[in-house]
């Protein structure tokens, strides 16, 4: 009886890792928002990364982060490294592309507690009085991505703080 317990419980761990297998190579999440400004008054926000902890959803988790902006001020070369606390991690974003007023494009390096390298968009789309902007995030998904996935939604675990950070940054826009 032992016997066919084991056998059931390695096929059942083969056909999961089977089928962690056969998930897509890569991962892409957004989310998107209707705010009532100025594509030019949230590109600020977004394109300095001294601006980030007003609406960042992740800047107030540790408040003891450390923090290091080197390159540029704002825009292309600009340069932003943090190291917190397990929640934080520790990671590097650097603006690789900035178009004033449409679209900012980051490459974003986490280090701790697991390493990803992905690449951030915010696109920008004024509509009258108003802006639509979207705020996506995509890149490979590595087999151990692929397996924790089947567990745990990347879209619903990071989508929310990509939600909170739109309603900060429609909040801080709107003054």
């Amino acid at each position: 009886m032992l016997q066919i317990a084991a056998i059931v419980v390695i096929v059942l761990i083969v056909a999961l890792l089977a089928f962690a297998a056969t998930r897509p190579d890569t991962f892409r999440l957004q989310r998107e928002a209707e705010i009532s400004a100025l594509p030019e008054k949230m590109f600020a926000q977004i394109d300095d990364f001294h601006n980030w902890g007003a609406w960042s959803p992740w800047e107030k988790i540790d408040p003891a982060v450390k923090r290091t902006f080197s390159g540029a001020t704002s825009g292309r070369g600009a340069i932003y490294e943090w190291e917190g606390n397990k929640k934080v991690g520790m990671g590097r974003m650097e603006i690789t592309d900035s178009a004033p007023y449409s679209k900012i494009t980051i490459k974003l390096d986490f280090l701790k507690p697991f390493e990803a390298h992905n690449i951030t968009e915010f696109t920008l789309h004024r509509r009258g009085d108003s802006t639509h902007i979207e705020w996506a995030m995509f890149g490979p998904s590595p087999f151990m991505s692929k397996l924790m996935t089947i567990f745990v939604s990347m879209d619903k675990m990071v989508g929310k703080d990509f939600e909170s950070g739109l309603a900060n940054l429609k909040r801080i826009s709107e003054q």
